[in-house]
Protein backbone atom coordinates (compact mmCIF):
# COMPACT_ATOMS: atom_id res chain seq x y z
CA UNK A 1 0.00 0.00 0.00
CA UNK A 2 2.85 2.40 0.88
CA UNK A 3 4.49 1.88 -2.56
CA UNK A 4 1.25 2.68 -4.41
CA UNK A 5 0.72 5.80 -2.30
CA UNK A 6 4.34 6.83 -2.84
CA UNK A 7 4.01 6.32 -6.63
CA UNK A 8 0.78 8.37 -6.70
CA UNK A 9 2.43 11.19 -4.73
CA UNK A 10 5.45 11.16 -7.04
CA UNK A 11 3.22 11.39 -10.14
CA UNK A 12 1.17 14.19 -8.58
CA UNK A 13 4.36 16.03 -7.60
CA UNK A 14 5.74 15.70 -11.14
CA UNK A 15 2.52 16.87 -12.76
CA UNK A 16 2.05 19.90 -10.49
CA UNK A 17 5.63 21.13 -10.77
CA UNK A 18 5.81 20.30 -14.48
CA UNK A 19 2.69 22.37 -15.13
CA UNK A 20 3.97 25.27 -13.01
CA UNK A 21 7.30 25.28 -14.89
CA UNK A 22 5.52 24.93 -18.22
CA UNK A 23 3.13 27.77 -17.54
CA UNK A 24 5.98 30.07 -16.50
CA UNK A 25 8.05 29.43 -19.64
CA UNK A 26 4.99 29.55 -21.87
CA UNK A 27 3.86 32.91 -20.46
CA UNK A 28 7.39 34.27 -20.83
CA UNK A 29 7.69 33.06 -24.39
CA UNK A 30 4.34 34.56 -25.33
CA UNK A 31 5.29 37.94 -23.84
CA UNK A 32 8.72 37.75 -25.47
CA UNK A 33 7.35 37.06 -28.94
CA UNK A 34 4.89 39.94 -28.64
CA UNK A 35 7.74 42.19 -27.48
CA UNK A 36 9.91 41.12 -30.42
CA UNK A 37 7.18 42.18 -32.80
CA UNK A 38 6.76 45.57 -31.13
CA UNK A 39 10.44 46.44 -30.65
CA UNK A 40 12.22 44.28 -33.25
CA UNK A 41 14.73 43.56 -30.44
CA UNK A 42 15.67 39.88 -30.43
CA UNK A 43 18.89 39.63 -28.40
CA UNK A 44 17.57 41.03 -25.11
CA UNK A 45 14.51 38.84 -25.30
CA UNK A 46 16.66 35.74 -25.79
CA UNK A 47 18.68 36.51 -22.66
CA UNK A 48 15.49 37.16 -20.71
CA UNK A 49 14.00 33.96 -22.12
CA UNK A 50 16.84 31.75 -20.91
CA UNK A 51 16.82 33.48 -17.52
CA UNK A 52 13.12 32.72 -17.12
CA UNK A 53 13.71 29.12 -18.22
CA UNK A 54 16.26 28.72 -15.44
CA UNK A 55 13.85 30.24 -12.91
CA UNK A 56 10.99 28.02 -14.12
CA UNK A 57 13.15 24.90 -14.01
CA UNK A 58 14.23 25.76 -10.47
CA UNK A 59 10.93 24.07 -9.60
CA UNK A 60 12.69 20.79 -10.45
CA UNK A 61 14.84 21.31 -7.36
CA UNK A 62 11.74 22.18 -5.31
CA UNK A 63 9.85 19.12 -6.58
CA UNK A 64 12.65 16.67 -5.84
CA UNK A 65 13.22 18.14 -2.39
CA UNK A 66 9.48 18.14 -1.69
CA UNK A 67 9.18 14.49 -2.70
CA UNK A 68 12.29 13.45 -0.76
CA UNK A 69 11.50 15.30 2.46
CA UNK A 70 7.72 15.05 2.68
CA UNK A 71 6.88 11.74 1.08
CA UNK A 72 9.94 9.52 0.83
CA UNK A 73 11.23 9.48 4.39
CA UNK A 74 14.02 11.95 3.66
CA UNK A 75 15.80 9.83 1.07
CA UNK A 76 15.96 9.79 -2.70
CA UNK A 77 18.41 8.13 -5.07
CA UNK A 78 20.11 10.00 -7.87
CA UNK A 79 18.15 7.87 -10.36
CA UNK A 80 14.77 8.64 -8.81
CA UNK A 81 15.61 12.35 -8.53
CA UNK A 82 16.79 12.35 -12.15
CA UNK A 83 13.57 10.64 -13.26
CA UNK A 84 11.45 13.22 -11.42
CA UNK A 85 13.42 16.09 -12.96
CA UNK A 86 13.32 14.68 -16.48
CA UNK A 87 9.57 14.11 -16.36
CA UNK A 88 9.04 17.68 -15.13
CA UNK A 89 11.33 18.88 -17.93
CA UNK A 90 9.35 16.86 -20.47
CA UNK A 91 6.01 18.28 -19.30
CA UNK A 92 7.26 21.88 -19.22
CA UNK A 93 9.07 21.54 -22.56
CA UNK A 94 6.03 20.01 -24.23
CA UNK A 95 3.80 22.84 -23.01
CA UNK A 96 6.37 25.30 -24.37
CA UNK A 97 6.53 23.55 -27.75
CA UNK A 98 2.74 23.29 -28.10
CA UNK A 99 2.32 26.96 -27.17
CA UNK A 100 4.96 27.98 -29.72
CA UNK A 101 3.27 25.95 -32.46
CA UNK A 102 -0.06 27.64 -31.72
CA UNK A 103 1.49 31.11 -31.55
CA UNK A 104 3.73 30.67 -34.58
CA UNK A 105 1.24 29.13 -36.97
CA UNK A 106 -1.81 31.15 -35.89
CA UNK A 107 -0.52 34.57 -34.86
CA UNK A 108 3.05 35.17 -36.06
CA UNK A 109 3.65 33.05 -39.17
CA UNK A 110 6.18 35.62 -40.42
CA UNK A 111 8.31 35.39 -37.26
CA UNK A 112 11.19 33.64 -39.03
CA UNK A 113 11.14 36.22 -41.83
CA UNK A 114 11.46 39.06 -39.30
CA UNK A 115 14.04 37.20 -37.21
CA UNK A 116 16.15 36.34 -40.27
CA UNK A 117 15.99 39.92 -41.60
CA UNK A 118 17.08 41.22 -38.18
CA UNK A 119 19.97 38.75 -38.01
CA UNK A 120 21.09 39.59 -41.56
CA UNK A 121 21.16 43.29 -40.62
CA UNK A 122 23.28 42.38 -37.57
CA UNK A 123 25.68 40.33 -39.71
CA UNK A 124 26.08 43.15 -42.23
CA UNK A 125 26.85 45.65 -39.48
CA UNK A 126 29.62 43.53 -37.91
CA UNK A 127 32.23 44.18 -40.58
CA UNK A 128 32.76 40.61 -41.72
CA UNK A 129 34.43 39.97 -45.05
CA UNK A 130 32.13 39.55 -48.05
CA UNK A 131 32.75 35.80 -48.02
CA UNK A 132 31.99 35.46 -44.28
CA UNK A 133 28.91 37.65 -44.63
CA UNK A 134 27.59 35.59 -47.52
CA UNK A 135 28.23 32.32 -45.65
CA UNK A 136 26.43 33.53 -42.52
CA UNK A 137 23.49 34.82 -44.56
CA UNK A 138 23.31 31.52 -46.46
CA UNK A 139 23.25 29.63 -43.14
CA UNK A 140 20.41 31.83 -41.87
CA UNK A 141 18.43 31.40 -45.07
CA UNK A 142 18.97 27.65 -44.90
CA UNK A 143 17.67 27.59 -41.32
CA UNK A 144 14.66 29.70 -42.36
CA UNK A 145 13.94 27.27 -45.19
CA UNK A 146 14.22 24.26 -42.85
CA UNK A 147 11.81 26.00 -40.45
CA UNK A 148 9.04 25.59 -43.03
CA UNK A 149 8.86 21.92 -41.98
CA UNK A 150 6.67 21.53 -38.83
CA UNK A 151 8.82 18.63 -37.59
CA UNK A 152 11.88 20.89 -37.69
CA UNK A 153 9.93 23.59 -35.83
CA UNK A 154 9.09 21.07 -33.09
CA UNK A 155 12.69 19.79 -32.88
CA UNK A 156 14.23 23.29 -32.81
CA UNK A 157 11.78 24.37 -30.14
CA UNK A 158 12.54 21.34 -27.96
CA UNK A 159 16.27 21.99 -28.45
CA UNK A 160 15.74 25.53 -27.22
CA UNK A 161 14.32 24.51 -23.84
CA UNK A 162 15.00 20.85 -23.08
CA UNK A 163 18.78 21.15 -22.47
CA UNK A 164 18.17 23.81 -19.81
CA UNK A 165 15.87 21.42 -17.93
CA UNK A 166 18.35 18.57 -18.37
CA UNK A 167 21.19 20.58 -16.82
CA UNK A 168 19.05 21.70 -13.89
CA UNK A 169 17.83 18.12 -13.42
CA UNK A 170 21.39 16.81 -13.24
CA UNK A 171 22.43 19.51 -10.76
CA UNK A 172 19.32 19.00 -8.61
CA UNK A 173 19.60 15.20 -8.59
CA UNK A 174 23.27 15.41 -7.62
CA UNK A 175 22.71 17.82 -4.73
CA UNK A 176 19.47 16.32 -3.40
CA UNK A 177 20.29 12.61 -3.52
CA UNK A 178 20.30 11.09 -0.08
CA UNK A 179 20.47 7.36 0.55
CA UNK A 180 19.47 7.30 4.19
CA UNK A 181 16.93 9.25 6.08
CA UNK A 182 18.45 11.71 8.55
CA UNK A 183 18.44 10.80 12.25
CA UNK A 184 15.18 11.75 13.87
CA UNK A 185 13.45 12.27 10.51
CA UNK A 186 9.69 12.12 10.65
CA UNK A 187 7.85 12.39 7.31
CA UNK A 188 5.28 15.14 7.05
CA UNK A 189 1.95 13.65 6.05
CA UNK A 190 -0.49 16.31 5.03
CA UNK A 191 -3.93 15.59 3.91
Amino acid sequence: MHNKFNFFIMKKNILIFGLISGLIVTAMMTASVISCYKTQEFEGNMILGFTVMIIAFAFIFVAIKNYRDKFNEGAVSFGKAFKIGMLITLIASTLYVVAWLIIYYNFFPDFMDKFTAHEIDQIKSKGYSVTETNEKIADLNSMKEMYRNPIVVVLYTYLEIFPVGLIITLISAFFLKRKHKPAGFAPKITG
